[in-house]
This record gives C-alpha cells, structure tokens and sequence, in this order.
C-alpha cells in the first residue's frame, strides 16, 4: 500500500518513521521543512515537492497540521490534494480542527470520489513515538476500514465515533476538559501557597483524593513542582483548542463561561512569550 504523510511536525515525523519501521508500505512524504524531509528520506521515504504530488499515487494520505485554516490550503483548491488524489483514495486528517471544516473538506473529497476520515489523536509526542496513540475517527465504515490497518501501526486505542466531525468534535470535548482541568489546578494551588501550601504537600494530599486528576498527576511533578515548562503540550495549542470549542459553540447558539475564561488564561501566557512552553506554565502566572 502506499501511503503519503503530510506534515512532518512534533507529531507527524515519528508517526511516519513507525510507518517506515513497520516495512508493511512505501511512503511518500510532504513538508515544507525540507530538512525533515530529507532525514526520512534517509530512512526510506520519497519526498516530494509539494503535498499534492505527495498525496498523487498514495492509496491512505495522511495528514498533520496546525490549523484548519492550513490544512484548507493544503487540501482544498485547484492544486490541492483532493484535486490530485486518485478516486478511491482515503484522506485521514490527524489534525485538531473544527467539525465545520471536516464536513465541507469531506464534501469537498466526496465529490471526487475520496473518502475522508477526520481522525485526531490523544497521546502527545511520546504516544506518536511509540505507536500508542488513541485515534477517534468519524467518517464512513468502508473508509474507516480502509484506513484502519495504517492507524493500526500508529495507534492503540482506535475508534470510530460516527459521521464525518465526530471524531473532531469528541477531541474538541476532551481538550476542553483538559484546558479547564489545567485552569481550575493552577487556581487552585496559588489559593493553597496563599494558605501556607507548599505543591509538593498539595500533590501529595490530592493525587489520594477526590480532587485527583489527570492533569494533576501528568503536570504537577514532571512540570509545575520542578518548574521546568520544556517540552510537554504547549499553551498555544490548548489556546486553539479552546478557541475551537468556542467557535464550535458559538455555531450551535451555546456560551461556555468556564471555557472562555480558560481561554483567557492561556492567552495571557502566550501573551507573556509563554507559548511554546508546557500548557502548566499557566501556574506561574501572577493572575
């Protein structure tokens, strides 16, 4: 089978390079860093100039990108992918994007006969290194079969959720608790250390009680206690995912007090020169 990857980032590089292990498929890559482009091609991937030609031949395209307005760009148009990609083909976007720009990017495919699979995934960097990623998957049953064997060698947890934007819109529900968990401990720790608090008791108390979390357990003694934000979920991805939620609420005539005011959190972070750090760099906060 052969299967293009486009997006080379944090997360799509070692999900092609399992690919690459798994010996199972040719792959053909994309991506504007032709430096990483030419560390796969090292290891047995063809690169290419553009993700159109990338996604040509390609049986399963997989897709990694930032942002829907980007993977538009990438997939949508006159020389985008789905105007390139052979009829029968399956589009999987990896990316965290709305459920609105999944369906009118599957309608966009379905008019040319390519099946499309809006598939984010759960599991950080280490998760796409290792080949454990959860993957939620919404689009059609015969495209989700097709698909599934390559998922299979990037994933652990797969499942399909339903239509074309379920799989986006379970990752947009799932980014939000998370976003609201990180708010709600930070805020909660700066109320401790008023008290006389120090973290290291609070962890120690609360990780045994009704308070846990995963985001206390996950952040508190790789990032927030020894105050090293490197590395981890950056603060500007969980900004655009709570944005997204916002956006996807607004569509459905809803408001999301708590969301909104996360947001605003993660924003003065990114404000402050803190995007790029560990999304629990928000504890450090003075508000």
């Amino acid at each position: 089978m052969k299967i293009a990857v486009i997006g080379l980032g944090a997360m799509g590089t070692p999900m092609a390079e399992n690919l690459l292990k798994s010996g199972d498929h040719s792959l053909r890559i994309f991506d504007l860093d032709r430096e990483k482009v030419k560390s796969l091609e090292e290891k047995g991937a063809e690169g290419f100039a553009t993700a159109a030609e990338a996604a040509e031949t390609a049986d399963i395209i997989l897709t990694s990108l930032p942002n829907d307005a980007i993977l538009k760009s990438v997939l949508s148009g006159e020389n985008g992918v789905i105007q390139t990609c052979s009829a029968g083909s399956v589009i999987v976007d990896l990316s965290s994007v709305s459920p609105a720009t999944a369906i009118e990017m599957a309608g966009e495919a379905k008019a040319k006969e390519v099946g499309y699979l809006d598939s984010p995934v759960s599991g950080g960097v280490a998760g796409a290194v290792a080949g454990t990623l959860t993957i939620m998957a919404g689009g059609e049953e015969t495209d989700f079969s097709k698909a599934l064997p390559v998922l299979e060698i990037i994933g652990k947890k797969i499942n399909r959720i339903g239509g074309v934007g379920s799989g986006d819109a379970v990752k947009i529900v799932n980014n939000l608790l998370l976003g609201c968990h990180m708010a709600a401990l930070s805020e909660a720790l700066k109320l401790g250390e008023s008290c006389g608090l120090t973290k290291e008791k609070m962890f120690e108390i609360i990780r045994e009680s009704s308070g846990a979390s995963y985001v206390l357990n996950a952040k508190m003694e790789k990032f927030i206690i020894p105050a090293a934000f490197d590395g981890g979920f950056a603060v500007d991805l969980q900004k655009k995912d709570l944005n997204l939620a916002l956006d996807t609420a607004k569509q459905a005539g809803m408001s999301l007090e708590i969301t909104e005011k996360a947001r605003d959190l993660f924003a003065d972070a990114s404000e402050a020169g803190l995007g790029a750090k560990d999304m629990s760099v928000v504890t450090t906060l003075k508000k």
